[in-house]
């Protein structure tokens, strides 16, 4: 068969033709799912995501993704992972999203943009609410974090401090085993403050406290391990003794003292200078709080040093363990 001046035969290109024609009506199988089936694999990969960099790019694959992404059902689904921004990432887009996370009843939301409103925003009053609404959905971080504030009276003067409330809103999240919450009731029985001192019942408080750490530092250390190691050797005596607190020179690694993304947030918020602290005004010197003074002499200090500050006898515990035993210099000793 001759070919034509292009060199392609004119039965093979009406072959091929017709092949594209019936390419272009042959139905989408990705079009024919339902939108709820859609929405319901949206709902995973929001929950269970490892980043929100992860998430958003799967809503940027098509613009179905993109239009069913913002069901409120994916949106209400949101995990702790997609929605741990970074300071330096912060804009009016991630503001948006968290807003609309938070009107799809997100609870996770509600707190994270709670806690960026109230002390790196400086919008006080919008920022508890926010927490407030994840407290009432029993949410104990939010619980935990609206203690903190009637404990300092945070937002306002020392007058406005509750202790009472702290300490009523700090029982329920340890109830619901917040370990700060349970470590920080502990300090409050045994001090009698905001509550009837009982020293037994503070200790025993502390003891709950240190044991769930101890297990879930002791889970994270299995899942550091390779597999093959699993059932042939335990714990070696080095990590024994960073469990244990004993001859550990540094336990910054600690799983424990990472704390909730949105304490992240807050420490590289201030330290990056993206938010101003006042004249005088201090970040808790436990390095996974980043809670900042909302006004002067706010925090408590180290007694014997004076030279370190906490929002919470939590967190002064927790850096004492962490690092502060190594560096405490009585203030007579520091002055010689």
């Amino acid at each position: 068969m001759e070919e034509n001046s292009r060199g392609i035969s004119p039965r093979r290109s009406k072959r091929s033709t017709v092949h594209k024609i019936a390419a272009a009506n042959e139905p989408n199988l990705f079009d024919a799912l339902p939108d709820d089936l859609v929405v319901s694999v949206l709902c995973k990969l929001s929950s269970s995501a490892a980043s929100s960099s992860d998430f958003i790019n799967a809503l940027l694959t098509c613009k179905r993704f993109k239009r069913l992404g913002f069901h409120q059902l994916v949106l209400s689904n949101v995990g702790s992972k997609v929605l741990a921004v970074k300071a330096k990432n912060w804009s009016d887009s991630v503001h948006r999203f968290l807003i609309h996370c938070v009107n799809a009843g997100n609870v996770e939301a509600c707190y994270t943009l709670g806690m960026i409103r109230f002390y790196s925003l400086q919008n006080r009053g919008s920022g508890m609410s926010l927490m407030a609404k994840a407290a009432v959905k029993s949410y104990a971080p939010a619980l935990y974090s609206l203690a903190v504030i009637q404990f300092n009276g945070s937002g306002g003067s020392r007058t406005d401090k509750d202790l009472q409330a702290g300490v009523a809103l700090c029982a329920r999240a340890a109830f619901l085993g917040h370990v700060d919450a349970l470590r920080e009731l502990g300090h409050c029985f045994q001090d009698g403050y905001g509550i009837r001192q009982n020293i037994t019942a503070g200790r025993r408080l502390l003891m709950q406290a240190n044991t769930r750490e101890l297990a879930s530092l002791l889970k994270s250390l299995v899942k550091q391990q390779p597999n093959h190691h699993h059932h042939h050797r335990g714990l070696n005596y080095e990590q024994f003794n960073c469990i244990s607190g004993s001859g550990c020179s540094s336990m910054s690694n600690e799983p424990a003292s990472e704390g909730h993304p949105v304490n992240v947030f807050l420490k590289e918020w201030f330290e990056l200078g993206l938010g101003e602290l006042g004249e005088g005004l201090r970040l808790c010197s436990h390095k996974g709080c980043g809670r900042p003074e909302t006004r002067a002499h706010e925090f408590r200090r180290c007694s014997a040093c004076g030279t370190v500050h906490y929002c919470s006898r939590g967190c002064q515990a927790l850096d004492w363990k962490l690092r502060h035993k190594l560096e405490c210099v009585p203030f007579e000793r520091w002055l010689e």
